[in-house]
């Protein structure tokens, strides 16, 4: 992973080095000046590269070590893609944002999508955004439909202290935050396929579910937790009881064995559709090695979401990702 990393940083910075030198040796006042623009654009490519990788670093770990293992070709319209997403869900999450300021900052990034896709949108503030900027770029060198981008933000549009009604409901959500951004990674690829349309859509509801029950320890009472009210009145259970997931609490075991057994038979959908996705798409889904190990640890845990296993990264997946992608498996 590190050799990856340091790899790809390199390549960037050669990138841009290369360009100076060219832009110093120049012969003419002319050919000095364009490439010196030339310059510019090349570190400004280089710098938003960059930024987005860090960011996806940051706050999507697991995906980050999953996109170092992409193709080359692939990995910077990945990151870029990753990264807007990270910046669509940090605008509503935090305990200090105010719902108003969440909606505004949605209405940016929506927006910015029409402006990413507009020919002259370099003299905008598309320009000076970095996670913006690759955007742009992915969206210029690739094919990608504007309404999967579109879904990811109007997805965070749900309050967080809205309650899911049902399964189905919990479904619909993981399929416009999670799935939508495994669609557009595939038609990065530039894959067009029914099945594989198939397997990333059940592979981003098991991905959504999965995250959103590792987020209920960590996000504690500033908002609702994600097991659906119609689990909860099944089992007479309140939120409460899922938020402290206390050891040999059987009522609150059951509702989050039922919202990860939902979880857990998304994945096994998109594994069977295995054999009829193209391998180049298998390495998009290597998102599934950390969905199956989280669930994996829970179950091993009897449902307890508070166990310190389900807490914090998994240190063997690094090497569980890269065993998967060296046999083309996800």
């Amino acid at each position: 992973m590190r050799r990856l990393v340091r790899s790809w940083n390199k390549q960037l910075l050669l990138n841009a080095g290369s360009e100076k030198y060219i832009a110093r040796h120049a012969g003419s006042q002319q050919q000095t000046k364009t490439q010196e623009q030339l310059v510019d654009a090349a570190e400004s490519n280089g710098y938003g590269a960059k930024h987005c990788m860090n960011l996806v670093q940051k706050y999507d770990y697991e995906n980050y070590l999953s996109t170092l293992l992409l193709p080359r070709e692939l990995r910077r319209a990945a990151f870029a893609l990753r990264a807007f997403n990270v910046e669509i869900s940090r605008s509503v999450s935090g305990e200090s944002i105010e719902p108003q300021i969440g909606k505004l900052r949605l209405k940016f990034w929506y927006d910015s999508i029409d402006k990413c896709f507009e020919e002259d949108s370099h003299g905008s503030y598309v320009k000076d955004q970095p996670v913006l900027r690759e955007l742009k770029h992915t969206v210029g060198t690739r094919k990608l439909n504007k309404m999967y981008l579109r879904r990811l933000v109007t997805a965070r549009e749900r309050p967080v202290n809205k309650a899911f009604e049902s399964l189905k409901e919990l479904e619909e959500y993981a399929d416009q935050a999670f799935s939508s951004l495994l669609h557009l990674l595939v038609e990065v690829s530039e894959v067009r396929d029914v099945q594989v349309d198939h397997a990333a859509s059940h592979l981003g509801k098991a991905q959504g579910i999965a995250t959103m029950l590792r987020a209920v320890p960590l996000a504690g009472r500033k908002q609702v937790v994600c097991v659906p009210l119609e689990v909860l009145l099944r089992h007479g259970v309140s939120q409460e009881r899922i938020i402290r997931s206390e050891s040999g609490d059987k009522g609150a075991e059951e509702c989050i064995f039922e919202v990860a057994s939902a979880a857990n038979s998304h994945l096994n959908l998109a594994r069977q559709l295995h054999d009829q996705v193209p391998r180049l798409v298998r390495k998009i889904f290597l998102s599934a090695v950390s969905t199956e190990g989280y669930l994996e640890r829970l179950r091993r845990a009897n449902f307890q979401l508070t166990h310190k296993s389900c807490v914090g990264r998994d240190s063997m997946l690094p090497a569980r990702l890269f065993w998967k992608s060296l046999f083309n498996r996800f």
